[in-house]
């Protein structure tokens, strides 16, 4: 597996236009699920009288799973092509989608928009796009899905990639037009891993091939080391063990390290992945290392690894660039939901409203407003209730996202703009 490079893949699109059947369909062509799996599945659409459902139910199935609290093993969402191995994250609904994105380890590093030749641009269609810009995703690949419904017409495929091209250049996307546009059927699986005599109008890749297109993510290996903690162990004989990912950086035994925003200094005295020990780990790989005379009270999820030579940012402030995906009313200055930046969860607050901008041109709308709702992007001021280590998404993307909650939903996510340091 580790000598495939890694990608996260996210699904994106309005609802029914066939994410889920899409996905399901790449599991099983890449043999990651089973005739017999397809079968299973097949049955248990026509008990629910929900036919056409066999290869949706897949990913669902994992759903809820994840819904009732079980963890899942990561395979079953991995797959591989000849290129990568992809891990993917499902969206099901924006709201569990950023925050799967956002606060789950994984971060996306390129997104499938996947709309219907029948229905075209949708509501979220536009939502889901704005998002991925907002939060940073540049490869895109587009799937018209449901070539079957639209009786493979050259005609329909070419309408929906003009309405989805003009849509991404209305929002900004600058490579549009060296993007790929796919024609397939998720459901009867033309051109989703083998060509179609169904779309002889058609020369690109397919779906699956169209993947393996896709850049390579550059490592950051040059920056400094970020490491943003998940969990922390102590085991006996070890001392303590905290666990996470790095994001940008080298880590090595023997590093001498700092742990924001306590300032707590430690040597790096052994590095472990799956089991196996590393003599240094690079950004994407999931460690645990150990660390000596560090109590594992002092240590918590959330707290970011740096180099002495160059610690994390602590920040006291920060502006952003937020768009609000959901709110039952609007959202005005005093504001304070829960912020997930990197690992962290913590309460912040909404200070100032600095401007709102066109989500169509990026373009200033109104400076100052005294309030913002669902679907506006605005640059906003931010304090959060304690001392938390982020840095800006110009210089370290990885640690400048962040997902807002609020009553149990995701109300918005958007990207660190600048930082006001903690005075010591």
């Amino acid at each position: 597996m580790a000598d495939k490079p890694h990608m996260n893949l996210i699904f994106i699109g309005h609802v029914d236009h066939g994410k889920s059947t899409t996905v399901g369909r790449l599991l099983f062509e890449t043999g990651v699920i089973t005739d017999r799996d397809i079968a299973r599945y097949k049955e248990l659409t026509q008990q629910m009288n929900r036919p056409t459902f066999e290869f949706a139910f897949v990913m669902d199935q994992l759903k809820e799973e994840r819904e009732r609290g079980i963890t899942i093993d990561i395979m079953h969402r991995d797959f591989q092509t000849q290129k990568f191995y992809f891990t993917i994250i499902d969206a099901p609904g924006h709201r569990d989608f950023v925050k799967n994105m956002i606060t789950g380890a994984s971060q996306a590093d390129a997104a499938v928009l996947v709309v219907s030749a029948v229905d075209g641009v949708q509501a979220q269609t536009r939502e889901h796009a704005i998002l991925a810009n907002v939060l940073g995703i540049q490869q895109v690949i587009i799937g018209v899905n449901k070539m079957d419904a639209a009786n493979y017409e050259q005609a329909k495929f070419e309408a929906t990639k003009k309405a989805v091209t003009d849509l991404l250049k209305s929002l900004g996307y600058r490579n549009v037009d060296s993007m790929m546009v796919v024609p397939y059927s998720a459901l009867q699986g033309d051109n989703v891993a083998k060509k179609s005599d169904k779309l002889p109008w058609y020369n690109g890749p397919t779906l699956l091939g169209s993947l393996d297109l896709l850049n390579v993510p550059t490592k950051p290996t040059d920056k400094p080391l970020r490491l943003p903690i998940q969990d922390v162990y102590s085991k006996s004989g070890f001392g303590t063990v905290p666990v996470g990912r790095v994001e940008t950086g080298v880590m090595k035994p023997g590093d001498q390290i700092i742990i924001m925003p306590s300032g707590i200094k430690a040597e790096v005295k052994s590095i472990e992945m799956h089991h196996q020990p590393l003599q240094k780990a690079e950004p994407g790989d999931n460690v645990g290392f150990n660390i000596k005379g560090v109590d594992r009270k002092d240590v918590k999820r959330g707290d970011v690894v740096g180099p002495v030579s160059n610690p994390p940012n602590v920040v006291s402030e920060f502006t952003a660039q937020i768009i609000v995906l959901h709110h039952q009313n609007v959202i005005a200055k005093g504001y304070t939901p829960v912020f997930h930046i990197h690992t962290a969860q913590i309460a912040c607050t909404i200070t100032d409203i600095l401007e709102k901008k066109d989500p169509k041109t990026g373009q200033t709308m109104e400076k100052n407003p005294e309030t913002i709702k669902t679907g506006d992007i605005a640059i906003v001021k931010i304090k959060p209730t304690k001392p938390i280590s982020a840095e800006k998404y110009s210089e370290f993307p990885q640690m400048g996202r962040f997902a807002i909650r609020d009553m149990g939903e995701t109300v918005g996510a958007g990207v660190i703009l600048d930082i006001v340091p903690l005075q010591k």
